[in-house]
């Protein structure tokens, strides 16, 4: 994140679709054209990793085609899913679906977790060690796994995570810069 400058935006617009030249450019501030263009790079890299590895040939600068959800997908592509934050960015290409969330550890709200966080889960967090991390450690969780059912957030939260026995979950975390990652794939 510490190479995110104008100079550096300038540099990836020329470098991507004109699809996400015009979704990089939605966004206001530097930061988040930044976000959009790297995550886009990251993702063309993975892809033709992707590529080689399945003996595909995949577009360059992939378009994306969206649900009715806005979940991002690529025609004929593998199932992939991203996301960013203030300390980073995270990409994710599968064969079946698979979601990623990455989040910034910032101070526990105790209104935003009665709002999205079942009893049990509110439970939980107040008995961990580092209340906002296991917050934000949940919070991805769900997030990941509305990503790979390609909804996102359109209901209630609180009981997202139940049922999710058959799920394979991946976890990064790092104390400096503070964030957690998650991934969820079926």
């Amino acid at each position: 994140m510490n190479q995110c400058t104008e100079q550096e935006v300038k540099r990836m617009l020329a470098m991507v679709s004109e699809q996400r030249r015009e979704q990089a450019l939605h966004y206001k501030h530097t930061f988040g054209q930044y976000c959009c263009l790297k995550a886009y790079l990251m993702l063309t890299e993975l892809l033709a990793e992707w590529g080689r590895i399945h003996q595909l040939s995949l577009p360059t600068q992939p378009i994306f085609l969206y649900n009715e959800y806005g979940a991002p997908r690529i025609d004929n592509g593998p199932c992939i899913s991203i996301s960013h934050c203030k300390n980073g960015i995270a990409v994710a290409v599968n064969d079946t679906p698979i979601g990623i969330d990455i989040e910034a550890v910032r101070p526990l709200k105790e209104e935003l977790m009665q709002k999205t966080m079942s009893p049990t889960e509110q439970a939980e967090i107040r008995k961990a060690e580092q209340a906002d991390w296991q917050f934000i450690r949940l919070w991805t969780k769900k997030e990941a796994y509305l990503k790979m059912l390609g909804t996102g957030i359109i209901s209630d939260l609180h009981h997202v995570l139940d049922n999710t026995d058959t799920i394979y979950w991946h976890e990064i975390s790092h104390q400096a810069p503070d964030y957690i990652c998650t991934i969820a794939e079926q």
